[in-house]
């Protein structure tokens, strides 16, 4: 066995890659969880074909996940990944172009045979010609070496053949010093009723680990120190958890029973599945027979006094539409997350888009305003599922949530936070019944809540236009424009609960960049970048949309240029412009990816006209 070279790293960039049925977004998933036991910060971005099972060796069926690690902050998923591993060809060349000039590429050897390299559309085998120079490259026959560690397990040559993922996940277990026991105790969870496959997977497991141990072939063993987080509980979490974390914290805190009316859609499906695991705490889902049937029963349980959720993406989004109308109408509170996807039409559905912004501040029939918010990180859609639900039951209104696929499937530590660091959420039911009607008002221009069944506050809603105070069904024309008005006036109020906006950085200058949603993460670090060099560049970003804070406007106007990068054709510049009347440098990106930092970091130099180092 070679000396072992331990070597200290501040960060890391992995990428698994390999055909949809290899288990990659498992294998980044465990990746990710040890790395967080570790006490690294981390980031993560999967990336899989839409297709149930594309076909194998196929480079449409390539399916990837990367994950940046850090002893320090990591805001992003990483440009370029430091390493590759690839289980077939097809891997090898879908990612090929990511990578970092010096980058290593672990490849599973046993599968560049002729067939995969023809599927990937190789005329050679990139293993043996030059077409690897300048890469660290290690062959390792991963599907040779867990056929031999698995020999005289009981199961067939198929389900051996598929545990060589978490070989893989052993090697690199192996090179960066992640503990193995998390990924061992989730097998004997996972496949507890299966004790030949939970044998299989862990010999499989630690055979990859020992192999890094006793080959040649690897030389260097890297470490990293754990991250400096403020104390606490923390968990790591997908975008998704956190909303459904989320949405239980408000049940719990506002003393409200959650109700989830959904349809599984990607990237969406995943908050239902969550949710369905919280029966203990008094959830209740339902997974309706469509998308407008879910949030038709969203608006019977809100009438009934429960904390009604729907959950969806853009083309759901669309069919719900009518009835988040009818919740506008009837001023009922509800929560609807939208977690964007590319689209038009059924468009790229497990890729991420920023294109529903539009959607969801106006695509409705009539004046209908809605309170919108957007979540910028994976552990912040717990913090905005949370603010949504209390700006809902405290203004009686519809709120949708925007989130987006790549913080739906990303992840992050997330720091549970402490009862008494939840904003109050206070909810009172109208039980008097002397003076009651249905659409008085309160200091917030909030209707009272009363559920059905309270003696004497019998009382009727729907979709017609409804007279003021008293709620009969009224087409006096004054009294229609009145209560349109009211209600835009209601949606304007909640400004009054958004923070004042935080600027990083200079407070009045040059450039600022502006940002909303899932963006947070990757204009952060290249602002970051610019001003370690010295150049003054702000930093503002946008997580209350409809209203906007009520100091953006002045803010705006401190600042000569205004970048604003957005994963759509301009959705928040169009706002932006209307609304303020000033100019907006767009940098949009629509391919189905989030923005990388060193995108924006371009962009920033080349508006100061500063050369890229």
């Amino acid at each position: 066995m070679a000396d072992i070279q331990l070597v200290k790293v501040e960060d890391v960039t992995v990428r698994f890659a390999g055909d949809s049925g290899d288990g990659m977004q498992l294998t980044g998933l465990q990746f990710s969880t040890s790395s967080a036991i570790a006490g690294n910060d981390l980031n993560t971005l999967p990336d899989y074909p839409a297709e149930i099972r594309a076909p194998a060796g196929s480079l449409n069926g390539v399916s990837g996940f990367q994950i940046h690690f850090s002893s320090g902050e990591s805001t992003t998923h990483g440009d370029h990944p430091d390493v590759l591993v690839a289980m077939n060809p097809a891997a090898l060349k879908v990612n090929l172009k990511d990578l970092k000039k010096s980058a290593t590429i672990i490849v599973n050897e046993s599968s560049f045979d002729n067939k995969n390299l023809s599927l990937a559309k190789y005329e050679s085998n990139p293993l043996d010609d030059d077409s690897l120079k300048g890469y660290n490259v290690l062959r390792v026959p991963m599907t040779k070496a867990v056929m031999n560690a698995l020999d005289g397990v009981n199961v067939s040559m198929k389900e051996k053949e598929r545990c060589k993922n978490f070989f893989a996940l052993g090697i690199m277990f192996w090179m960066y010093s992640r503990p193995v026991e998390p990924t061992l105790k989730w097998i004997e969870n996972k496949f507890r009723v299966k004790p030949d496959i939970l044998e299989a997977n862990k010999k499989a497991l630690m055979a990859g680990y020992h192999y890094s141990e006793m080959t040649e072939l690897f030389t260097t063993r890297f470490f990293l120190e754990p991250v400096k987080l403020p104390p606490g509980k923390y968990k790591n979490v997908t975008g998704n958890e956190a909303v459904a974390l989320g949405m239980v914290a408000a049940s719990w805190k506002s003393g409200l029973p959650l109700f989830l009316g959904s349809y599984p859609i990607t990237p969406a499906s995943e908050i239902l599945h969550e949710l369905s695991s919280f029966k203990h705490f008094g959830v209740k889902t339902f997974q309706a027979e469509d998308e407008i049937a879910s949030i038709a029963a969203c608006i019977g349980a809100a009438f009934a006094g429960d904390l009604a959720l729907t959950t969806t993406s853009g083309p759901g989004l669309a069919l719900k539409m009518e009835a988040v109308g009818l919740g506008v109408m009837t001023e009922l509170p509800m929560v609807i997350v939208d977690v964007q996807r590319g689209g038009p039409s059924t468009g790229l559905p497990t890729k991420t888009e920023q294109g529903d912004m539009l959607q969801a501040m106006y695509g409705r029939n009539g004046e209908a305003p809605v309170c919108v918010l957007a979540a910028s990180t994976p552990a912040d859609c717990f913090h905005m599922a949370y603010e949504a639900s209390r700006i809902a039951v405290k203004y009686m209104t519809p709120v949708i949530l925007l989130s987006d696929g790549y913080l739906s499937q990303g992840s992050e530590p997330f720091r549970i936070p402490a009862e008494d660091e939840l904003k109050e959420m206070k909810v009172e039911f109208r039980t008097e019944k002397e003076e009651f009607y249905p659409y008085l008002r309160d200091e917030n221009l909030s209707r009272p809540w009363a559920k059905p069944g309270t003696p004497g506050l019998e009382h009727r809603i729907g979709g017609l236009e409804k007279s003021h105070i008293y709620g009969n069904v009224s087409y006096v024309p004054e009294n229609h424009e009145f209560m349109i008005n009211l209600r835009d006036q209601k949606i304007k109020n909640i400004a009054n609960d958004i923070p004042e906006l935080e600027i990083r950085g200079e407070q009045e200058g040059d450039l600022l960049v502006l940002g909303w949603g899932s963006t947070y993460g990757a204009i952060s670090e290249a602002v970051n970048r610019v001003t370690n060099r010295g150049l003054k560049v702000s930093q503002v970003h946008l997580k209350y949309i409809n209203p906007l804070p009520k100091d953006l406007g002045d803010i705006l106007k401190r600042f000569k240029r205004i970048l604003l990068p957005e994963i759509n054709l301009g959705h928040m510049a169009m706002i932006l412009r209307s609304q303020y009347l000033i100019d907006i440098i767009q940098y949009n990106k629509v391919q189905g990816l989030p923005f990388k930092a060193s995108e924006i970091e371009e962009k920033i130099l080349n508006l100061l006209g500063v050369e890229n180092e």
